[in-house]
């Protein structure tokens, strides 16, 4: 059954050790920096019980019966995905902003393993076993799911044999019960988490085939010998007043330290075969990228109305220039929105038997979310104007002695007063322009991969074929020319 938001903070009071600022935290939820995400988690199981969102939230299992989150169900149908669309959008107005590392968008990278059973079954059956098993868990018991990619690498121009071998995630030794991992990952919310998928990093792993660093598992986060040490968090820095979206949506990155950690044999999902690390990298994201680039649809809804709300209170709106920027806006919205629809109405079945997003739109459509979103961003900044880099603190507008000018300088009419001006300044300010927007434009960056895996995505899935035939018939190029191909003339 799925548990309620109380139930999650309690499972993660197990004891983890995590650090923050040089300061080793005593109760995950309840520090400044955790507890915001941790809410946000906690509201989302809750969303599954209350009667105005359950129906959003859940779909009932027909042969148990059993209530189960909409996010963790293997998609078999356009139904599914539309179903599972719905559910983020409810969760992103309800807590009113854009959080990524909540679990629907890395459980999609377990259901790729579906796809790889042939791969798994030909070194060892036991792990496609292993991954029907979890797929099942993260269905009915539905942790808080997160990934683990990226690995400290050290000098990217040495094969990890030839340095400090924990810069990349590696096997030490076998036990009865499991292997005995070291070193570390990057990850974000793991701090917060019940589990992560364990995986290589888009890296030389080794040119052995049977690579020490080509491994795969799921992680109880609240293993021995893990450590987390976490980067500075944006929440509590600065007044909630001046920074609204710092304060609440700050998903804190972790660096999680592998002591000789053992990872029980029914966790493990591949070990020491670099043929399924590579599929696993080749195909991690043909469902997971869905969830991941819709976050960036919702992004653009909070620019273009941050920017449409600055310059209606100022009455530019009418001018060409300012409509052509917010356009501009527009197509970028809905250029995002119409790769992810048509990626589901063209969807496709997937090799395991599942219903995967069309592969080829999936992946232009995060491209083009991600490779313009800084130049989005500009344009919103431009319509927002100088005021969101020089505007006084909340402070400064409540202290009797400089609040009349602010109050005077601010207020444009009786419809919007110093105070609302205030809010949305800050607001955009906080969207577009702080230290957390700049973390945010790079964690879009390079959340997923970098941006040339999302070129190399799109590499791979892209239909060379029709062009080519296309070209060919238009030239009357000869049949010999299918040579050079290797396909013959139908």
């Amino acid at each position: 059954m799925i548990r309620t938001g109380e139930q999650y903070r309690e499972s993660i009071r197990d004891g983890r050790d995590v650090w923050i600022n040089g300061e080793k935290v005593a109760d995950v939820p309840a520090h400044p920096a955790f507890k915001p995400l941790v809410d946000i988690r906690a509201r989302i199981y809750d969303m599954a019980h209350e009667p105005a969102t359950r129906d959003t939230m859940t779909y009932t299992d027909p042969e148990t019966g059993e209530v189960n989150a909409v996010q963790q169900k293997p998609p078999r149908t356009r139904e599914d995905w539309d179903a599972k669309r719905a559910a983020t959008d409810a969760v992103l107005s309800d807590v009113g902003g854009v959080v990524t590392r909540v679990g629907d968008e890395t459980i999609g990278e377990v259901w790729s393993l579906i796809d790889g059973q042939d791969v798994l079954n030909a070194i060892n059956p036991t792990y496609a076993e292993n991954v029907k098993r979890h797929i099942d868990l993260a269905c009915y018991g539905d942790p808080f799911h997160v990934s683990a990619n990226t690995d400290p690498k050290g000098d990217r121009s040495k094969r990890p044999q030839d340095q400090d071998p924990d810069m990349l995630l590696h096997v030490v030794r076998e036990t009865d019960n499991g292997i005995v991992v070291r070193g570390a990952k990057y990850e974000t919310a793991a701090a917060y988490s019940n589990q992560a998928f364990t995986k290589p990093t888009i890296a030389n792993w080794g040119d052995s085939e049977l690579s020490d660093y080509a491994l795969g598992f799921m992680l109880d986060m609240g293993a021995p010998g893990l450590k987390y040490i976490c980067r500075t968090g944006f929440a509590g820095a600065k007044p909630i007043e001046d920074y609204p979206v710092s304060n609440r949506f700050d998903e804190v990155d972790t660096l999680v330290v592998f002591d000789d950690v053992e990872i029980p044999w029914e966790n493990v999902l591949f070990y020491r075969d670099t043929k399924a690390a590579t599929f696993i990298r080749a195909t991690l994201h043909r469902y997971s990228a869905f969830a991941f680039t819709q976050r960036n649809l919702r992004l653009a809804d909070l620019m273009i109305g941050a920017a449409l709300w600055n310059v209606k209170q100022t009455g530019l709106e009418k001018q060409q220039a300012v409509q052509e920027k917010l356009a501009t806006l527009a197509c970028y919205r809905e250029g995002i929105n119409a790769h992810l629809t048509a990626a589901i109405a063209m969807a496709e079945p997937s090799p395991g038997g599942l219903l995967m997003p069309n592969q080829s739109l999936l992946y232009t459509g995060r491209v083009l979310a991600c490779s313009q979103l800084h130049e989005m961003m500009h344009i919103a900044r431009e319509l927002c104007g100088g005021q969101i880099c020089i505007t006084p603190d909340k402070a400064s507008f409540d202290h009797p002695d400089t609040k009349p000018w602010l109050d005077k300088f601010y207020s444009i009419n009786e419809h919007w007063v110093a105070e609302d001006r205030r809010k949305l300044l800050a607001y955009a300010r906080d969207l577009l322009n702080s230290d957390y927007a700049g973390h945010r434009l790079t964690f879009q960056l390079f959340a997923q991969s970098p941006p040339f895996a999302h070129l190399g995505a799109v590499y791979r899935n892209f239909d060379w074929d029709g062009p080519l035939d296309l070209v060919k018939d238009a030239a009357r190029l000869s049949d010999n020319v299918l040579g050079s191909l290797g396909r013959s003339a139908k």
